[in-house]
């Protein structure tokens, strides 16, 4: 039985980003006291961005050593290396350009013009093969604990690249698979599965703005996850959902404290 998700509902995006960030600081610097390493996997959009933007301006991050950090994605666009909507792109514009990190340990998901061309099932299946060399014996599995694994919330609930229905959000053994006929652009993508996100000590799903209150209510209403992925999403030891004040105006008010800034 998982423990119920705990919810913490900001005043805005702005301050749900700086406090997510904080946290997440926070959680590393932990990580890397007790096991000497840290582990997180990333995620897209904007919400994905905006933490990521508030921790590289925040005097705090020199607290990580950057250097024994494994940076791990939970989805990508399979396009071009480089490509501006990647993920990891993206992710190097907000942060990590401006941090010092071990390339060796950031493990970016492959692109459409590397060495699997564009076959994107043997992109996928190349990933879960770097998570399962990553894992130690004492992850009891094909994947490393991570410590935070994050997630944005779309409006339809998907999380990573598992679309309601979809083929994907229905896999039970693979950790990593191509994803094909995404209902958001570009169709074709590579993302962690169920099994995989659930193998982390913690999941944070991030959700802000009015378009995502729907999607927060639907998850957290008890909705199955082949049809609101999101309520699939939920980490080993704590399930946590940060939104802001817009994301969560649908969900009945005993469900959550609002955070204190």
């Amino acid at each position: 039985m998982t423990a119920a998700p705990q919810l913490v509902v900001h005043r805005d995006k702005d301050l749900m980003a700086q406090a997510a960030a904080a946290r997440l600081i926070t959680k590393i610097v932990d990580a890397q006291a007790a096991r000497g390493s840290a582990s997180v996997v990333l995620t897209g959009g904007r919400n994905g961005n905006g933490l990521l933007a508030a921790l590289s301006s925040s005097p705090a991050r020199d607290a990580i050593d950057w250097s024994r950090l494994d940076l791990w994605w939970g989805d990508e666009r399979f396009l071009p290396a480089g490509d501006p909507e990647r993920n990891v792109t993206q992710a190097r514009e907000a942060l990590l350009d401006a941090v010092p990190l071990d390339p060796a340990r950031v493990h970016a998901m492959p692109a459409s013009d590397g060495p699997y061309g564009s076959d994107v099932e043997a992109a996928a299946a190349a990933y879960a093969a770097e998570l399962a060399a990553a894992a130690r014996p004492e992850d009891h599995g094909p994947v490393p604990t991570f410590d935070v694994l994050m997630l944005g919330v779309g409006p339809d609930t998907h999380v990573a690249s598992l679309f309601p229905e979809l083929p994907a959000v229905r896999e039970t053994q693979r950790t990593v698979v191509g994803v094909h006929g995404a209902p958001k652009p570009p169709p074709t993508r590579i993302s962690l599965t169920l099994p995989a996100i659930r193998a982390a000590r913690e999941v944070w799903l991030l959700a802000a703005g009015e378009d995502k209150a729907k999607a927060a209510e639907i998850a957290l209403s008890g909705a199955g996850e082949i049809q609101a992925p999101a309520a699939g999403a939920y980490g080993r030891a704590r399930t946590l959902w940060l939104l802001d004040a817009a994301a969560a105006s649908e969900l009945p008010r005993e469900l959550y404290r609002p955070a204190s800034a």
